[in-house]
């Protein structure tokens, strides 16, 4: 392409401007070589005027929507995930202050029953003919006293089931007495005491359920409560 552009151009300066026609030639070769160089021109005014546009503009239009979406749903879902976690860590909180103390409590429990044996365990009439054993067992008295307010100011609370129908959530039935002056399945001897902290159950009562009475009415308007939760859960 080169070698042809050279024998033109050496062509064109061999020509003589004293010949018209000599003169024609060159006046179109000069014409020609505008055109080619005006139309060069403006094709790389064209390109630059489309990247002048395409700045102005910025980006595709449907493309920052679909970004704008998946934006959108990415903090909805950080949003949620944060409120769960808010609620979730709410609720361990008080879950730990409420029932810190469960195991100790639990354990402290049968401490209180021996204090409750050894006062059971006196015999009827022997205070009164023994001072020092009167003394003594005032003292185990008060000592079970203060441990169970102690207990009580820390959210434990004693299960009295005496006279109450029988709840499997809190009673736990070690024998059935048939006693047709009360109704069936009602608590009428309680063998051990059972104790709750907050809404678990540290310990059901051992009770003995009577048999043999008239039924309980069962009243179907009532809505059935949740069972309340354990220590173990």
């Amino acid at each position: 392409m080169s070698d042809e552009k050279n024998v033109d151009e050496n062509a064109l300066s061999q020509r003589d401007l004293k010949n018209p026609k000599d003169r024609e030639a060159l006046k179109r070769a000069g014409d020609d070589f505008l055109k080619a160089h005006k139309k060069e021109a403006q094709v790389e005014t064209e390109d630059k005027d489309s990247d002048k546009l395409n700045e102005t503009l910025g980006p595709d239009p449907a493309m920052l929507e679909a970004e704008n979406v998946e934006l959108k749903d990415r903090i909805i879902r950080i949003v949620a995930d944060m409120e769960n976690l808010r609620r979730r860590t709410a609720r361990d909180v008080a879950d730990a202050k409420a029932y810190s103390i469960a195991n100790f409590a639990c354990d402290m429990l049968s401490v209180s029953d021996n204090l409750a044996r050894a006062l059971d365990a006196i015999p009827e009439g022997a205070r009164e003919n023994d001072p020092g054993l009167k003394a003594l067992a005032e003292g185990v008295e008060m000592t079970e006293r203060a441990m169970m307010a102690t207990m009580q100011r820390h959210g434990v609370k004693k299960i009295e089931p005496q006279g109450q129908k029988f709840d499997p959530n809190f009673h736990q039935a070690m024998f059935e007495v048939t006693d047709p002056g009360v109704p069936a399945n009602t608590v009428n001897q309680v063998i051990q005491a059972g104790y709750i902290i907050g809404e678990r159950v540290l310990r059901p009562a051992m009770v003995g359920v009577a048999k043999g009475g008239p039924k309980t009415k069962v009243q179907s308007e009532e809505p059935v409560s949740e069972p309340p939760k354990t220590d173990e859960d």
